[in-house]
């Protein structure tokens, strides 16, 4: 459905501590991610949404939510309109799922997420 939060990522310098801390505090098991080097994918704890804690390619890292959209493209041109940048283009995953990731006008990352059909 489209508006609704449908993942979530945390990405850091040090993704074994990051995987302990999480895991620890909120009783995550951090499953691998196949093909992907230290990332671990939490599967849907009850109640909540799945998400993904793992090593930032560069930087400090981020937080970001993704949330569900029904037109990716509209929602970009609506984003942009609205203040917004594109930090990546849309990608699509080997599922079919397409991603962008875009920062909001104070700069926070905030993903856009159009599941296959």
């Amino acid at each position: 459905m489209s508006g609704e939060v449908v993942w979530f990522e945390v990405m850091g310098q040090d993704a074994k501590k990051l995987h302990a801390f999480y895991g620890t505090l909120f009783g995550w098991d951090l499953k691998p991610a196949p093909g992907a080097m230290e990332y671990g994918m939490v599967e849907r704890p009850a109640g909540g949404i799945p998400g993904g804690v793992g090593k930032a390619p560069a930087g400090t890292g981020w937080t970001t939510f993704y949330v569900s959209v029904d037109d990716l493209d509209a929602s970009i041109a609506r984003a942009t309109g609205m203040g917004a940048t594109v930090v990546s283009p849309p990608v699509t995953m080997p599922d079919g799922t397409t991603i962008a990731l875009l920062h909001d006008p104070e700069g926070h990352t905030l993903g856009l997420v159009k599941t296959a059909a």
